[in-house]
């Protein structure tokens, strides 16, 4: 069965997320596992401690089969390598197990500025979530559009069925949620931040005083 990772900072964890996950849980018909990073060495430290943003993200999928977290990121020392995590997983599985990494369109598009980049697809195959409207993945960035040529697949019937390797555009419905968008209107004192993330987590966010301006 294949194996779905989708990691980040989940900071927080809002309903845009959810969406990729579950529209990603119905494409392929298992599980997603989301995972919190600990350290983004990439991006700036992120706004909330990682008990925090672990704890909202169990929180979100409370109650949901086709939502599961891992904290293993948290636990590893050092920063949260993506190469260093699937490495990892696909230790732990056998050779010709299938394992994808879910990861939003920006994200793919700023691969050639992650560490060992390359190796990702013979680690793991890619599932890109764009907008449906489409259009996000249309022009890549010379050296990523070289790297992927001849690995995209629109059916997902065909990770299943290797290692490693494809890649697959899933479109979702367009959704405006940001975690950037939710920390700045939480510290700005504006309301309507609630209605963008799981209500356990606008409540855990108010009662530990979460992403307020000092």
């Amino acid at each position: 069965m294949l194996r779905l990772w989708y990691g980040g900072t989940f900071d927080p964890v809002h309903a845009g997320h959810l969406a990729i996950a579950r529209a990603a849980a119905a494409a392929f018909g298992v599980p997603v596992i989301l995972a919190p990073a600990a350290d983004p060495p990439h991006r700036p430290p992120p706004g909330a401690a990682a008990a925090h943003r672990a704890r909202m993200l169990e929180l979100a999928v409370a109650g949901d089969p086709r939502l599961r977290v891992d904290l293993r990121e948290l636990h590893r020392p050092g920063p949260s390598w993506t190469v260093d995590t699937l490495r990892g997983l696909r230790a732990e599985l056998a050779a010709d197990a299938p394992l994808a990494l879910l990861l939003g369109a920006d994200s793919f598009r700023s691969l050639p500025t992650w560490k060992e980049w390359e190796c990702l697809p013979e680690l793991a195959h890619l599932v890109v979530a764009e907008r449906a409207a489409g259009g996000d993945l249309d022009v890549l960035p010379e050296a990523l559009a070289a790297a992927m040529a001849g690995r995209w697949t629109e059916e997902p019937a065909a990770l299943a069925a290797a290692p490693a390797g494809r890649v697959y555009r899933l479109r979702q419905p367009l959704r405006g949620e940001s975690a950037t968008a939710v920390r700045r209107a939480i510290a700005a004192g504006e309301p309507d931040w609630e209605a963008q993330v799981p209500a356990a987590v606008a409540a855990y966010i108010r009662d530990h005083g979460l992403y307020r301006a000092p």
